[in-house]
C-alpha cells in the first residue's frame, strides 16, 4: 500500500550540459518521490520518512530563482517560467497549498553547446550573497551532472577535464583538504556524476566493469569476443579519477544506460554505430543499475541534511545561551531556529518541525511575560512594534464610514472561501486571514519590524500548515499531487520502455486527529489574538499605553471607536473561523443531512452547504420546516424518556469508528458555535436576539438595585442618542462577506444564526455529545419561538424538554414547558396541551416546591449559596387552564398524584361511629400547586391479601373537596366494616377530566425519604354491638350424608329493616349446595330465599340473630374450609355493608375402629373411640340403633362422661342379633347407627376463656373491644395449649392461664382507634393498645385459674355424629369344637385324687403326658348371616368344603380322620319361593342353620407329646371347588386395627379356616375346565381358639441315689412311681 503523501520536498540541482535530461527523464520520474528513508537522529531514535518529494532544477534556471532568500516570498512574487512545458509556481505558503516542484529539463538552446562541453557559472550569472544570520536557503541538498561519453577519447581529451572544472566550480566547499565552515555547513549539499550511455555507442558495448565478466551480463558467457583484458571501461576509469581513494572515499560515480526502447526514437542524437563486442545489457541489469542510483540519491541527501542539522542545532544551543547577555535578540533567535524546523519539514519530519514552532511559540509568551513584568522591551529579547499599521488604517477608515454615512451595502455575491484570487478590499484580513505569505514575515521578524498580532498570526499560520501536513489534508495535498502528475505526464515514453509505470497515488485518507489539533489550537487562539487585537487599535489611536508589556489600563473610550473594534475583532475571529472548517473538511467525516428544510425548488440557496462551498445566505423569508419530519411515538408521560438518544438516530446517522472522528466533529462543532456566538453578539448591538432573552423568567424576582462603582454619575457616562442611532445599522469594520450579509436584516441574520446553530448540532450528534446536541436544539426551540414559527418550535420543545429535567428539575426546564404550552396553545392541539405541556410543566413546578421545602426544613451552617426557585406568579393560572381545557377531552387524564402532592399521610387510626357500623379516615396531604381547585371526589382504597381472595374497601369524601396550597385535610368514611389489617393501595382525587391517582403494591417496603404514605397499615376490627357473622359447622354430623354448615348473623345494636345476605365460597374445591339451605330461626320464616346463595330478611329487631345452615361438598381433602358472608343491611342511619370471610374445621373430632366376632348365633362388636387432636374428648352416651334385620344389645352405661385421650381410647362392646321373622326384601334396611354424644375440650376451654373475658369487659370502657381481645386470646391460646395441658385440664378440672402471662400484649393491637363518644376519643392508638394490655395482665394476675366444669347434656358445646355400620354378609359360619372324652382307664384312689386334683388345676383339663385322650371334632354351620338380596347363587347349591386337622408334631399326635370332606345342603326350594312371595315359612329355616342330622362329629384320637400348657389343635376349613383353586376369607387373617374419618372400619374375629382345595393331581393337562363357581365369603368360629390343656409328666415319685454312679458321674434313678396306674413301680437303674 501506498504511504500517505506529503508536501515535503527538497531540492536536486542538475546540470545537463549534454542534454541527455530527456532521455534519464522517463526512466527517473516514475521512481520518484524518494520512499522509505531512516535517519538517526541525533537526541532520540530513528526518524522514518515515508515520502520524500525530490524537485529537480536545472542549473541554469537555479540562478534566476531566489532560493537562497531567507525572506518569505510577497503574496505577488511568482517564479518565472522553465523550459520545455513551462509552468508558473506561486512559492507562498498560505495552509492550503504547497511550493511546487521542478521536474523541466533545459532545452537545446538553454545548453547550446558541443557534446563535451559542461556549461558552469559564469560571469553571466550573479553569485548570491549568503546572509549574516544562517537560516533555511532553498538550497540544493545534491547536485548532479549527468555526463554523455561516448567512448575513451572524448573522456581522454574533454569530458574528463570539463568534469574536474565543474567540480571546482561548483563543489568548493566540499574540496578535499579544505574544512567546511559553519556558515557554508547551514547550506551542506552532496555531489553526484550520472554516466548517461546512448544506445549503440562504444560506451553502451562496454561492461561495467572489467573485472568479472559474469557478474556484469550472463549473456557474456555465449559471447564470441571478449573484452581485452588490461584494459578499464569508461564506469571504472569515472570512478577512478573522481571518487577519491582515501579510507572514507565516497562513490559518487553512478551509471545509466538507455534502451533503445525506453524514449522516443526522435529524441536520441545521431551517432555512429560501434563495433558490436557481444555484451547487451540485460533487464536486470539496467533495474539494478536505476535502484543503486535511487539509493545513493537517498544517501547523499540524508548525508548534507545531518550536517545541516547538526550544524543548526550547535548554532542554536550556543545562542540560548547568549540568552541572558546584553544585545541578545528574540528574532535573530526565532529566524535561527525556524530555520531548523524549515529543514525538518522538507524532508518530512512535519512532527520535529511542530515541536520546535512550538517551542518558539512558548518562548515567546515567555518573552512577553519578561518584557511586562520588568518594563523594559529591549533589554529581554528586543522590542516589537506597539501596534499594527493594518489595523490603524482599518479602524481610522471604519469610524470615519460611521461618521460619513457612507454604509451602503450593495452587491450580494457568494464568497467561495476555497477561491484563490483576492476578495473585495472591504475583507482587510482577505479570505483566507491566518497565513504564512500574507506578509513578509520573516523579514520583518528579522527586521524586528513586526507586531505581537503578526507574530502570534505567523506562528500559529505554520503550525496549521504543518498539522494539516500531517493530517494529510486535502488542501496540501491536491496541488502536490497534480503538480506530480503533470511531471510524469511530460516524460516521453519510449515504444517499450523498461522503466515501471508511474505509481498511482491511492487516496488516503486523513489523519483525523490531526485535524482535530487544528480546531482546539484555533479555539484557543482566536479569544487570545481578539484581546490583542483590541489593545493593538488602542495602541494605534493613542488610547493605552503601547508595548508589548503594557498593561489593560484603557482609557475612556468613544463608543463609536468600540464599535468600530468590536466589528473588526468579529469579523476577524468569524473569517479565522470559516478558514479552519474549511481546511478541516474532509469526506471521512459524514455528517447527517442538515435539519433544516428547503421552502421550495426556487429557495436553493436556503440550505448553507459546507465551508468548502459556503456561499452566504439570500435574502428571503424564515425557512420552514419540513412536513416530512416525522414526530416518534408519545411517550407515557408525553415526553421522550431523558435517556433517549435521539439525536444521532433521528437523522439516521451510520456510525463511525475511524480514529479521530468524533473529536474531529466535536470541536468542528465548537468552531461551528464560535462564529454563532460571534454572529449573535453583532446582532444583540442591533437589537436582534436568539429569544433567550424573552424566555418567560420562573425564577424568584430579587428586589435587586444596579449601584455604578464609578465616581461620576452614570448619566454622564451614557452615550449621545444620535451615535447610538448610528451604531445599530453599522456595519463598518466588518469585512467578511458572509457576516455582512447576515448582519444587513433580520431575516439573513436569523437564517445565518440557524444555520451554525444546526451546523454545530449535527457536528456533535457525530462526536456523541449529547449535553450539547440537547444545547443547541434548545438554541433552536427558543429562536423559533421567538420568531413565532410555533410549529417547528414544539418539535425542538418536544425533543429537548426530557433531557434538561431528567429525573430532577430547573429554572431552564420551566422556562421552556412554559414556551412549550404556548405553542400547543397556539396549534390548538389542546389534548397535548393538557397531556404533555401543562401537565409537565406543573409536574416540575411542583417538584421545584417539594424541593424549596426540604431545603427550607434542612439545618443550614455557613453562608452557602441559595438556590433559585420558580415565582408563583409564573406559574399561577396553568392549573385552571387544565382543568378547563381537559373537560372537553374525550379521554380522562391520569396524573400521579405524587406529582402534585406531598406528606400524603393517614391522620391517625380510623374513628367509628356509634350506634352505627361505620368508620372514618382523615387524609393529610400537602398540596405542592400554586393555585386552588375544587375536588369533585377523593376516595381511598385500603386491600388485604387474606385467604379468600383480596379484601377491598373503599373509603370517600361526602362531596366536592377544595384543595388548597399546603396542607389539607380530607375526612373520607365508609359504611362498609371488614376486621382486619390492610394497606392503603390506592388514592384518586378527580377534578373535572383530571385524576390523580395512587398506587402501590401490597406489602411493598416504604423508604423512608418516599414522601407518600409512610404507614400504609390500617387495622380494622368489630366492636362488641356491631353486626356480626359466626360460621361453624354443624353440632349433629351424620356420616352418610353431606356435612352442614351454619352461619349465623347477629344484629347487635342495629335495627334493620331489611337485609340481604351472600353467601360464596372462599376454599378452592368447596361447593355450598344452597338449594338445600334451611333458615333455622323462626322469627325469620316470613324472609324469602333468593337463589345463589342470595338470602333476603325484611325486618329484623336488636340484639337478634338469624342462622342458616346448608349442606357442603368438597371436591378434595381438607381440614379447614373458608365462607365469605356478605350482609347488606339498612337501618334508620343509612345502608351499611358487612363482609367477613371464615373458617371454620371441618375434620372429624373422633375416629371409631370396630371389630366383628361372628357366633353361630350372634355377632360381638367392639367399636373403639379414639380422638384425632391433640384435645381430648368426652364421651357422653353412646347408642347403637337397630335396623329393620338387626338389632343391637349393650351393657350398663357409665354414670359419667368418659374421658377420651390421645392415648387412651375408649371401647364399646355391643352385641348384634338378627331378628326372628325377617324376610329380607330390596327394601330393607339393614344398616346400624352409631350415635355419640361428645364435646371437645379445646372448645370448651374456648368458650370458658371468651364468656369470662366478655364477662369481665361488659363494666368497663373497653367493653366495644371485647370481640378483638377475645379473639387474640384465642389466637394465643390455640398457640400455647399444647397436648399436656390439655390433659392436665381435663384431670384437674381447671384451667391455669399461665400460658398467656409471657405474651407482650403492648404489640397485639396495632392501628386500634376510638369510637367517636368512647372515653377513650382523643387518645391514639398506643394509648388504647397500652390500656388493652394493662387490662389483660391484670386479668390474668386475677385469673390464675378458671375452674373447668363438664357441660351438661343439653349444653351448646355437645356434639353428636351419627355413624352407619354396615353387617358384612357371610355366606356360611362355621363353628369348630374338640371335646375330650373321659379316661378310659382306671386309676387308684390316690391316683383319682391326685387326677381330680389335676382336673381344677386353674380350670384347663389336665392330662399326662403320652396318655391317650379320646376326642371328638363337632362341625356346625349356618347361613343367618348371608343377608345379600336377592340371594346368591350359592344358596341354591350344595357346598362342599374340606377339614384339616393342624398341630405342631412336637407337640401333639393326632390320631383319626384328620383330614375329610363335608357337604352343606342347599337352601330349600320352597323356601326360596316363599321368600320370593313375601312369606315365611318353617320349612324355610331348617336349611338356615345345621341340625344334629347335618351336624359331623368326627372321633379323634389325641397324644400330647410334651408337658406344659399346649393349646389345642387347629381346625381349617376351606371350600372344594370343582375347578381352578381359589382362596376364601379365614378368620385367622382378621384382627387388625386401623382409623377412619367416615365410617368405622370394620375387622372381623373368629376361628374360620382359609384355604383353597388342591388340585387334582391325575388330571390331564387337556381336559378343558369347567366354569368357575362364585366364591362366598366364610368366617370359621373356632371354641378352642385360646383355650390350652395342661399335661404332666407320670412319675408321681422318683427315689434317687447321691452317689455318682449314674452315667457320666450323675445322680442314679433306683424307682419311679407312675400317676394314674394303681400298682406299677419298681427299680429302674438308669
Amino acid at each position: 500500500m501506498e504511504q500517505p503523501f506529503s508536501s515535503s520536498k527538497v531540492t536536486v540541482e542538475y546540470f545537463d550540459p549534454h542534454d541527455v535530461y530527456k532521455l534519464l527523464s522517463p526512466g527517473l520520474i516514475p521512481r520518484l518521490p524518494l520512499r522509505d528513508l531512516n535517519w538517526q537522529s541525533h537526541a532520540g531514535p530513528v526518524r522514518s520518512i515515508n515520502t520524500l518529494h525530490v524537485e529537480l532544477v536545472p542549473a541554469d534556471q537555479a540562478g534566476t530563482v531566489d532560493r537562497s532568500s531567507v525572506l518569505s516570498p510577497t503574496p505577488d512574487s511568482k517564479a518565472p517560467g522553465r523550459g520545455r512545458g513551462e509552468s508558473t509556481a506561486s512559492s507562498r505558503d498560505d495552509g492550503f497549498s504547497t511550493a511546487p516542484i521542478g521536474g523541466g529539463r533545459g532545452t537545446p538552446t538553454d545548453n547550446a553547446g558541443p557534446p563535451g562541453a559542461i556549461r558552469h557559472s559564469g560571469p553571466g550569472i550573479t553569485k548570491e550573497r549568503r546572509h549574516q544570520i544562517p537560516g533555511l536557503r532553498r538550497t540544493p541538498y545534491l547536485k548532479i551532472l549527468f555526463v554523455r561519453c561516448d567512448d575513451n577519447d572524448a573522456y581522454k581529451s574533454t569530458t574528463r577535464s570539463e568534469i574536474r572544472e565543474w567540480i571546482k566550480a561548483n563543489t568548493h566547499s566540499l574540496t578535499p583538504g579544505k574544512t567546511a565552515s559553519n556558515a557554508e555547513n547551514h547550506d551542506a549539499f552532496e555531489w553526484l556524476i550520472v554516466h548517461v550511455v546512448i544506445p549503440n555507442t562504444v560506451a553502451a558495448t562496454q561492461p561495467r566493469s572489467s573485472g568479472s565478466k559474469a557478474a556484469d551480463s550472463s549473456s557474456e558467457k555465449t559471447s564470441a569476443l571478449k573484452w581485452r583484458t588490461g584494459s578499464s571501461t569508461l564506469l571504472e576509469k569515472l570512478r577512478n579519477d573522481f571518487n577519491g581513494t582515501g579510507k572514507g572515499a565516497v562513490d559518487r560515480v553512478r551509471q545509466i544506460r538507455i534502451g533503445i526502447n525506453d524514449v522516443p526514437y526522435d529524441l536520441f542524437p545521431r551517432v555512429v554505430p560501434a563495433v558490436p563486442t557481444g555484451y547487451q545489457e540485460t533487464e536486470q541489469d539496467s533495474e539494478n543499475a536505476w535502484q543503486d542510483l535511487i539509493g545513493k540519491i537517498k544517501e547523499l541527501i540524508l548525508s548534507s541534511f545531518d550536517i545541516r542539522v547538526t550544524q543548526y542545532e550547535e548554532d542554536i544551543k550556543d545562542k540560548d545561551a547568549q540568552r541572558g547577555l546584553p544585545g541578545w535578540n528574540f528574532c535573530t533567535f526565532f529566524i535561527l531556529k525556524e530555520g531548523l524546523a524549515r529543514g525538518f519539514e522538507s524532508v518530512g519530519l512535519v512532527e520535529d518541525a511542530l515541536v520546535g514552532y512550538d517551542e518558539l511559540s512558548i518562548g515567546l509568551d515567555a518573552i512577553i511575560k519578561e518584557q511586562a513584568i520588568s518594563g523594559s522591551a529591549e533589554a529581554h529579547g528586543g522590542a516589537l512594534l506597539d501596534y499594527t499599521e493594518e489595523l490603524k488604517i482599518l479602524a481610522e477608515q471604519a469610524a470615519s464610514q460611521i461618521f460619513s454615512g457612507s454604509m451602503e451595502f450593495e452587491d450580494e455575491e457568494t464568497v467561495d472561501l476555497q477561491t484563490s484570487k483576492r476578495v473585495k478590499d472591504t475583507d482587510p484580513f482577505g479570505a483566507i486571514p491566518i497565513s504564512s505569505t500574507k506578509k513578509p514575515y520573516r523579514e520583518l521578524i528579522l527586521a524586528n519590524n513586526i507586531s505581537l498580532f503578526d507574530f502570534r498570526c505567523y506562528i500559529f499560520s505554520r503550525q496549521v500548515a504543518l498539522l494539516l501536513r500531517l493530517g494529510n489534508a486535502w488542501s496540501t495535498r491536491e496541488e502536490l499531487l497534480a503538480k506530480l502528475k503533470e511531471q510524469q505526464d511530460m516524460a516521453p515514453r519510449g515504444v517499450a520502455p523498461r522503466a515501471p509505470p508511474p505509481k498511482q497515488a491511492s487516496d488516503e485518507s486523513e489523519n483525523l486527529s490531526q485535524l482535530a489539533e487544528i480546531c482546539r489550537r484555533t479555539l484557543e487562539f482566536v479569544p487570545a489574538v481578539s484581546m490583542l487585537i483590541r489593545k493593538d487599535i488602542l495602541a494605534a489611536l493613542g488610547l493605552v499605553k503601547g508595548g508589548v508589556g503594557a498593561g489593560d489600563d484603557f482609557q475612556k473610550i468613544d463608543p463609536v471607536l468600540a464599535e468600530v473594534i468590536d466589528n473588526i475583532v468579529a469579523s476577524f475571529a468569524f473569517s479565522v473561523a470559516q478558514q479552519i472548517l474549511a481546511q478541516t473538511s474532509t469526506k471521512s467525516l459524514q455528517i447527517p443531512a442538515p435539519m433544516l428544510a428547503t421552502s421550495g425548488d426556487s429557495e436553493h440557496k436556503s440550505a448553507i452547504p459546507e465551508p468548502k462551498t459556503m456561499i452566504h445566505p439570500a435574502r428571503s423569508s424564515s425557512i420552514p420546516l419540513r412536513q416530512s419530519i416525522q414526530r416518534p411515538p408519545p411517550s407515557p408521560v408525553g415526553f421522550p424518556g431523558p435517556g433517549r438518544k435521539d439525536s444521532v438516530g433521528e437523522y439516521g446517522m451510520a456510525q463511525f469508528l475511524k480514529t479521530g472522528l468524533e473529536e474531529l466533529a466535536a470541536t468542528r462543532a465548537e468552531l461551528y458555535t464560535l462564529s454563532r456566538n460571534v454572529l449573535e453578539e453583532c446582532g444583540k448591538r442591533r437589537g436582534w436576539t436568539n429569544g433567550w432573552a424573552a424566555v418567560p423568567i420562573v425564577g424568584e424576582s430579587a428586589d435587586l438595585q444596579e449601584i455604578s462603582l464609578d465616581d461620576e454619575p452614570s448619566s454622564e457616562a451614557k452615550p449621545s442618542t444620535e451615535v447610538g442611532s448610528d451604531l445599530q445599522a453599522s456595519v463598518a469594520g466588518v469585512g467578511n462577506e458572509l457576516l455582512r450579509t447576515a448582519l444587513d436584516n433580520k431575516d439573513d441574520f436569523y437564517r445565518l444564526y440557524e444555520t451554525l446553530t444546526d451546523k454545530a448540532m449535527r457536528h456533535y450528534s457525530v462526536a456523541k455529545y449529547d449535553h450539547s446536541v440537547q444545547a443547541t436544539k434548545a438554541d433552536l426551540a427558543v429562536l423559533k419561538f421567538h420568531l413565532s414559527e410555533y410549529k417547528e418550535a414544539e418539535y425542538y420543545f418536544y425533543n429537548t424538554i426530557p433531557f434538561f429535567g431528567g429525573c430532577s428539575w430547573s429554572l431552564l426546564e420551566l422556562s421552556m414547558l412554559v414556551m412549550y404550552a404556548g405553542c400547543l396553545k397556539e396549534l390548538g392541539r389542546q389534548e397535548d396541551y393538557v397531556t404533555k405541556a401543562l401537565r409537565q410543566l406543573l409536574t416540575k413546578a411542583a417538584a421545584a416546591e417539594r424541593d424549596r421545602l426540604q431545603q427550607k426544613s434542612k439545618l443550614r451552617i455557613g453562608n452557602g449559596s441559595v438556590a433559585q426557585y420558580p415565582e408563583n406568579s409564573a406559574i399561577s393560572g396553568f392549573l385552571a387552564d387544565m382543568l378547563t381545557v381537559s373537560a372537553t377531552l374525550e379521554k380522562e387524564v391520569k396524573i400521579p398524584l405524587t406529582n402534585f402532592f406531598g406528606e400524603v399521610e393517614l391522620d391517625g387510626p380510623p374513628t367509628y361511629d356509634d350506634d352505627q357500623d361505620s368508620f372514618s379516615l382523615s387524609l393529610k396531604l400537602r398540596s405542592l400547586l400554586v393555585d386552588e381547585f375544587d375536588a369533585e371526589s377523593v376516595s381511598l382504597r385500603i386491600s388485604s391479601p387474606g385467604f379468600g381472595g383480596n379484601k377491598e374497601i373503599w373509603v370517600q369524601a361526602k362531596g366536592p373537596v377544595t384543595i388548597k396550597p399546603g396542607r389539607n385535610k380530607v375526612p373520607l368514611q365508609s359504611n362498609m366494616l371488614m376486621p382486619g389489617n390492610y394497606e392503603v393501595d390506592q388514592i384518586r382525587i378527580k377534578s373535572s377530566n383530571i385524576l390523580l391517582h395512587f398506587e402501590r403494591e401490597l406489602g411493598q417496603v416504604v423508604e423512608k425519604p418516599f414522601p407518600v404514605l409512610q404507614n400504609p397499615v390500617v387495622t380494622l376490627y368489630q366492636r362488641t354491638s356491631s353486626l356480626d357473622v359466626r360460621l361453624s359447622s354443624s353440632k349433629d354430623i351424620r356420616l352418610d350424608t353431606n356435612n352442614m354448615l351454619e352461619v349465623e348473623v347477629m344484629t347487635g345494636w342495629n335495627d334493620i329493616t331489611s337485609a340481604e345476605v351472600k353467601i360464596k365460597s372462599a376454599t378452592g374445591g368447596l361447593r355450598l349446595l344452597m338449594g338445600d339451605a334451611v333458615i333455622l330461626d323462626e322469627s325469620a320464616a316470613k324472609s324469602k330465599k333468593a337463589e345463589g346463595g342470595t338470602f333476603t330478611f325484611g325486618a329484623i329487631t336488636r340484639d337478634s340473630s338469624v342462622k342458616i345452615s346448608f349442606p357442603f361438598r368438597m371436591e378434595q381433602d381438607v381440614l379447614h374450609v373458608a365462607v365469605k358472608v356478605e350482609v347488606t343491611y339498612s337501618t334508620d342511619k343509612g345502608t351499611f355493608t358487612f363482609f367477613k370471610t371464615s373458617s371454620v374445621s371441618i375434620a372429624l373430632a373422633l375416629g371409631v375402629n370396630v371389630q366383628d366376632v361372628f357366633k353361630h348365633k350372634a355377632l360381638f362388636s367392639r367399636f373403639t373411640v379414639s380422638t384425632a387432636s391433640p384435645s381430648p374428648l368426652r364421651l357422653y352416651k353412646s347408642e347403637l340403633i337397630p335396623s329393620e334385620l338387626f338389632e343391637s344389645h349393650y351393657g350398663i352405661p357409665p354414670s359419667d362422661p368418659v374421658a377420651i385421650f390421645p392415648k387412651q381410647p375408649a371401647s364399646l362392646l355391643y352385641k348384634v342379633t338378627k331378628k326372628p321373622g325377617v324376610t329380607i326384601g330390596p327394601n330393607t334396611k339393614k344398616t346400624l347407627y352409631l350415635k355419640l354424644w361428645y364435646s371437645v375440650l379445646q372448645d370448651e376451654i374456648e368458650d370458658l376463656l371468651d364468656k369470662t373475658l366478655t364477662k369481665d369487659l361488659a363494666d368497663t370502657p373497653l367493653r366495644q373491644y371485647s370481640k378483638l381481645i377475645v379473639y387474640k386470646v384465642l389466637a394465643w391460646s390455640q398457640k400455647r395449649l399444647t397436648a399436656y395441658e390439655l390433659e392436665k385440664c381435663t384431670l384437674l378440672g381447671e384451667l391455669s392461664t399461665s400460658f398467656l402471662s409471657d405474651v407482650n400484649w403492648a404489640t397485639q393491637f396495632p392501628g386500634i382507634g376510638p369510637t367517636s363518644s368512647s372515653s377513650l376519643k382523643g387518645e391514639d392508638s398506643h394509648q388504647i393498645a397500652a390500656q388493652l394490655a394493662a387490662f389483660l395482665r391484670s386479668w390474668l394476675l386475677a385469673n390464675p385459674v378458671l375452674p373447668l366444669s363438664v357441660p351438661n347434656h343439653d349444653s351448646s358445646l355437645i356434639s353428636t355424629i351419627l355413624i352407619p355400620v354396615d353387617i358384612p354378609p357371610i355366606t356360611i359360619v362355621h363353628t369348630t369344637d374338640i371335646v375330650f372324652q373321659q379316661p378310659p382307664l382306671p386309676i387308684n384312689s390316690t391316683s383319682v385324687s391326685a387326677s381330680a386334683s389335676l382336673d381344677n388345676i386353674q380350670g384347663h383339663p389336665t392330662f399326662i403326658i403320652n396318655q391317650q385322650l379320646p376326642a371328638t371334632l363337632r362341625l356346625k354351620w349356618t347361613r343367618i348371616w348371608d343377608t345379600v338380596f336377592p340371594a346368591s347363587p350359592q344358596r341354591s347349591e350344595d357346598l362342599e368344603f374340606s377339614y384339616e386337622i393342624n398341630a405342631p408334631p412336637d407337640t401333639w399326635l393326632v390320631g383319626g380322620r384328620r383330614k375329610g370332606h363335608f357337604v352343606i345342603p342347599a337352601a330349600t326350594t320352597t323356601a326360596a319361593t316363599d321368600q320370593e312371595d313375601g312369606e315365611k315359612k318353617s320349612s324355610s329355616t331348617s336349611r338356615e342353620s345345621s341340625t344334629p342330622q347335618t351336624e359331623a362329629d368326627i372321633p379323634l384320637l389325641l397324644i400330647p407329646l410334651r408337658e406344659g400348657y399346649l393349646p389345642y389343635p387347629s381346625v381349617d376349613i376351606k371350600q372344594v371347588k370343582a375347578t381352578t383353586p381359589s382362596t376364601t376369607t379365614s378368620a385367622s387373617h382378621s384382627s387388625s386395627t386401623s382409623s377412619s374419618t367416615t365410617s368405622p372400619t370394620r375387622n372381623n374375629k373368629g376361628q374360620t379356616g382359609a384355604g383353597a382345595v388342591q388340585q387334582q393331581p391325575q388330571q390331564p393337562q387337556a381336559q378343558p375346565q369347567q366354569a368357575q363357581q362364585p366364591q362366598g365369603h366364610y368366617e370359621t368360629d373356632n371354641r378352642n381358639l385360646g383355650e390350652v390343656v395342661q399335661v404332666i409328666s407320670d412319675r408321681a415319685r422318683v427315689t434317687l441315689s447321691l452317689d455318682a454312679s449314674g452315667p457320666a458321674g450323675g445322680p442314679l434313678v433306683l424307682e419311679c412311681e407312675r400317676v394314674g396306674l394303681e400298682g406299677e413301680g419298681g427299680r429302674v437303674v438308669a
